[in-house]
């Protein structure tokens, strides 16, 4: 059965399909039904502290503020301890992937 069958059969890419065969026949079944480490560093703030974060963002601005900078976002959600640490920066990548505006 042609590669293009079988991803349009599973969901999936041709190419993915190719990758799991070669897998295969060059390391074993094992190594086609698993995948290997991946490189990067692991995602340090989890889920539920994220739905926190964006939770937070959508809450009232707190007194003497107009509304939520991501500043004000990472360092409230620091004390409240939703993680032990956060950039700014990253607490825009979070409402970013949420589609969260803060105004």
């Amino acid at each position: 059965m042609p590669a293009i069958e079988i991803a349009s059969l599973l969901g999936c890419s041709p190419t993915t399909v190719y990758n799991v065969k070669h897998r295969y026949r060059s390391e074993g079944l094992a190594a086609a039904l698993t995948e290997k480490p991946r490189s990067g560093k692991p995602v340090s703030i989890n889920g539920e502290a994220r739905a926190r974060i964006t939770a937070l963002a959508c809450s009232a601005a707190p007194a003497g503020h107009a509304r939520w900078t991501l500043r004000l976002l990472a360092d409230k959600a620091v004390r409240l301890g939703f993680c032990d640490a956060v950039s700014h920066n990253h607490v825009g990548q979070i409402l970013k992937k949420t589609n969260s505006d803060r105004t």
